[in-house]
């Protein structure tokens, strides 16, 4: 199937009612999603048996002209913008696709790290496009799912049965294209989208025939009331639990015990990694403590799952020596304060433009009504016509921007002067750290004729792009 066509309508009488999965994969101009953006989009829906169901999705979004993608994260995935530009959807049309055939009712969304990068990613898109950031997740009985977590908490308690890669030094490492080398399993394009997800429904197999009823637990605990009642903030006698995040090291596979001390923000919990020692000389308590969002599909699991195979031994802990951090923690007369302490987080700048704004607060109804009917009208004359009154002043501040990039005939003859305007001065801001990626890359690139054509294809795009007064040749 292309990469820029849509597939064929999912069959709806099959999935009404039904839980499904769909596995999904971004690659994207860049890692920053409030100025960055998904130039593929691929995914595969299965069944609970994880058999698959209907075709697969793999499309280009075009890139926009006010986007210089990075040249670092094309130089790995080979997608050129001009490509993009020739086979890709525009992301408006992407966000009404992904909102009524890929994250339909009942639809557990799974990734690689989706949570913290992906799911991002995704919140931006539909923002920007005039759809809601959140619903899509959670709405109708929706829900998403990480396996990268899974992966670590799997290889750190219940190995078995599976083969587990190292880097050249001998570290663990959990890339997923190494996962798959040393089980058997077919991926043929690592960095591709499609084969990335094809792969990873691979591994997803492998993880649940090898260890099910870790894999099943942890597939629980995504429901943030699951996680809630493992990890109880405001006790008088915490209770510690095995967590696994990339935050702790891998030379214990990414896991530690932890103990929650105190809320965060949103409703996050606060967490004592109990690895270390309060009464150390070169103890250090903020760089011991860790947001938990509970929201973010954990992998955590009571203490008690130490207790088989050795799972004392694999983290590296001793219980007695937990327990030990765990009272001299608590007994710290300035407990209290530190946590507090912790949960005052540094003022950040405020974001320039609107489409970075998503965090600044929630719509109201009135405006979430206005954009509705935005997002619906499809055809450019209409589109010229409407004149929203929104109350909510990033709206306001969009609209013009979302015509530009999905409906440019849309545009009065004010509008395209203003767009002109913003889009070459957001060029120049992206240009220095651009122009400086690119020669660097350049000498390194050798002679590799695949890497040598995306970047004459970057340079092009950036001349393209560039205001006159700003590129020098």
């Amino acid at each position: 199937m292309g990469r820029g066509v849509f597939p064929d309508q999912l069959i709806r009488g099959i999935i009404l009612g039904m839980k499904t999965y769909f596995f999904y994969d971004l690659e994207t101009s860049g890692l920053n999603p409030r100025e960055d953006r998904v130039m593929q989009f691929a995914g595969q829906r299965t069944d609970e048996n994880l058999q698959p169901i209907g075709e697969p999705v793999n499309m280009l979004v075009k890139v926009s002209e006010d986007v210089l993608p990075h040249p670092g994260a094309l130089m790995v995935t080979g997608i050129t913008p001009q490509q993009t530009l020739a086979d890709g959807v525009s992301e408006a049309e992407l966000a009404r696709y992904l909102f009524s055939e890929v994250f339909t009712p009942d639809t557990v969304a799974i990734g690689y790290n989706n949570v913290r990068f992906d799911d991002e990613f995704m919140r931006y898109l539909f923002w920007r496009n005039f759809h809601d950031p959140y619903e899509w997740a959670w709405k109708d009985n929706r829900s998403r799912f990480d396996l990268l977590d899974v992966v670590r908490m799997t290889r750190a308690l219940r190995p078995e049965g599976i083969n587990w890669p190292v880097d050249k030094d001998g570290k663990a490492t959990n890339r997923l294209e190494l996962i798959t080398k040393l089980n058997g399993i077919k991926h043929t394009a690592a960095h591709d989208a499609l084969s990335d997800v094809n792969a990873l429904i691979d591994v997803t197999r492998l993880i649940r025939e090898k260890q099910p009823k870790l894999f099943d637990y942890l597939f629980n605990m995504r429901d943030k009331n699951n996680v809630k009642r493992l990890v109880k903030t405001g006790e008088k006698k915490p209770a510690e639990f095995v967590y696994c995040s990339g935050r702790y090291s891998s030379e214990f596979n990414k896991c530690t015990v932890a103990l929650p001390i105190g809320e965060g923000k949103n409703g996050s919990a606060l967490v004592f990694d109990l690895r270390n020692d309060p009464s150390s000389p070169d103890f250090d308590f903020d760089m011991s403590v860790k947001e938990l969002a509970l929201n973010r599909c954990p992998a955590v699991a009571p203490v008690a799952v130490l207790e088989a195979g050795d799972g004392w031994k694999k983290l590296g802990l001793d219980r007695q020596k937990v327990a030990e951090n765990k009272a001299r923690l608590l007994a710290m007369p300035d407990l209290k304060e530190r946590v507090r302490k912790s949960t005052i987080r540094p003022e950040f700048g405020k974001n320039l433009h609107a489409e970075a704004q998503l965090y600044d607060g929630f719509l109201e109804d009135f405006d979430r009504v206005q954009a509705d009917v935005v997002r619906n009208i499809t055809v450019a004359k209409e589109l010229a016509g409407y004149r929203p009154k929104f109350s909510d002043q990033r709206l306001a501040e969009m609209f013009p921007r979302y015509k530009a990039r999905n409906y440019p005939k849309s545009l009065s003859d004010d509008e395209a002067e203003a767009w002109e305007k913003w889009r070459a001065e957001r060029i120049s801001a992206q240009l220095p750290e651009f122009a400086r990626e690119l020669r660097m890359l350049s000498k390194s690139a050798g002679k590799d004729k695949d890497k040598q054509f995306v970047l004459e294809e970057l340079r092009l795009w950036m001349e393209r792009l560039a205001p006159s007064s700003d590129y020098e040749g």
